[in-house]
C-alpha cells in the first residue's frame, strides 16, 4: 500500500511540475520545467549524499574508532542482504540517525552520539535496521528525486513572483481582456498554490516511506518491539534535546529533529504514536 501511495504521489508531483511550467510559459514553459528538473535530479543523484552528510555534521569513522557501531551496521546489512554502508558519527546529544546514498553500493549510515547513549543494543540494532530498510527500499533515491522536483517548482514560483513584481501584473492591466486575467491567475497559482502543494506532497511521500521502513526494518531484525521502544525514547528525547539541523535534510532522520509549527504542519514524519502502534501490532517476529 505504501509503495502504491508513493507512486501516486510522485505522479502528482510530476503533474504539479508540468503545470507550473505551463502556467509560466505554455508548452515552452513545460519543456523548460522538465529540463530544469532533470538537471536538478542529475546533480542530486550524484552529490546529495555528500551534501546531506556535510549539512548534518557527520564524520566518517573507522572500525577502530567506533567498533560497536560498525558491528551493528554490518550485522543489520547482512540481515538485510545488502552491502555494508559507510559509517558516520554525528557529535550531537540529540538522539537520531539517518541513511543516505544513491543506491545500496554507495550508501552511508549516520548516528548521533546521543542515540548511542540512550538506546540499548537491541534498540540501536532496530534503528539501524530501519535505516538499512531505507537503503534497500531505495527511499534515499526516491526522496532525492521528490526534493529536486519540489525544488524546481519552488524555483518556478520564485520566477513567477518576480514576474509579477517587475511588470507581470502591469502588462496584464495594459493588455486587458480575459486573456490577461487568465495570465494573472496563472502566475498567482504558480507563485502561491503550487509550491504549497509540492511541499505537502513531498511530506506525504516521506511519511509513506517512513512507515514502509519501519515495517521492513522490523521484519529484518525480527524485533518490532525493540524499534517501537526506540521510537518512544526518541520521541521524548528529541523534544527535550532538539537538534539544530538544516531543514533540507530533516526528512532523512528517523525522528523529526525539528520542533515548532513547520515541524508539525508540514512534517515529513508520520505521528510517532501511530508508528509505535503499528509496530506493536506486528505479529510473528
Amino acid at each position: 500500500m505504501n509503495t502504491l501511495k508513493t507512486g501516486f504521489l510522485m505522479i502528482v508531483l510530476s503533474v504539479l511540475l508540468v503545470s507550473a511550467g505551463y502556467f509560466m510559459g505554455g508548452m515552452g514553459g513545460m519543456i523548460f520545467a522538465l529540463i530544469f528538473s532533470f538537471g536538478m535530479n542529475f546533480f542530486a543523484y550524484w552529490y546529495s549524499d555528500k551534501l546531506a552528510l556535510r549539512m548534518a555534521g557527520a564524520k566518517e569513522v573507522s572500525q577502530e574508532e567506533a567498533p560497536d557501531l560498525h558491528f551493528i551496521v554490518e550485522e543489520q546489512a547482512m540481515l538485510s542482504n545488502l552491502p555494508k554502508p559507510r559509517v558516520y558519527l554525528i557529535e550531537n546529544d540529540s538522539p537520531n540517525a539517518f541513511a543516505t546514498g544513491r543506491n545500496p553500493s554507495h550508501a552511508a549510515v549516520a548516528a548521533t552520539t546521543g542515540i548511542m547513549r540512550i538506546l540499548n543494543r537491541d534498540e540501536l540494532s532496530a534503528v539501524l535496521a530501519h535505516e538499512m530498510a531505507h537503503v534497500g527500499n531505495r527511499d534515499t533515491l526516491i526522496m532525492t528525486v521528490a526534493a529536486a522536483m519540489a525544488g524546481a517548482i519552488t524555483f518556478l514560483a520564485m520566477m513567477a513572483r518576480w514576474s509579477m513584481i517587475f511588470g507581470g501584473l502591469g502588462r496584464g492591466r495594459r493588455s486587458g481582456g480575459n486573456g490577461a486575467m487568465v495570465g494573472i491567475v496563472g502566475l498567482l497559482v504558480v507563485a502561491i498554490l503550487l509550491p504549497l502543494a509540492a511541499v505537502l506532497v513531498r511530506a506525504a511521500i516521506s511519511r509513506a516511506r517512513e512507515y514502509q521502513a519501519d515495517a521492513t526494518g522490523a521484519k529484518n531484525c525480527r524485533n518490532p518491539w525493540a524499534l517501537a521502544n526506540a521510537l518512544e525514547k526518541l520521541e521524548t528525547e528529541t523534544h527535550r534535546t532538539p537538534m539544530k539541523v538544516n531543514e533540507a535534510v530533516s526528512h532523512l532522520f528517523i525522528a523529526n529533529p525539528l520542533i515548532g509549527f513547520s515541524a508539525t504542519m508540514f512534517s515529513t514524519h508520520p505521528p510517532m504514536q501511530e508508528r509505535i502502534s503499528r509496530l506493536r501490532d506486528m505479529r510473528g517476529y
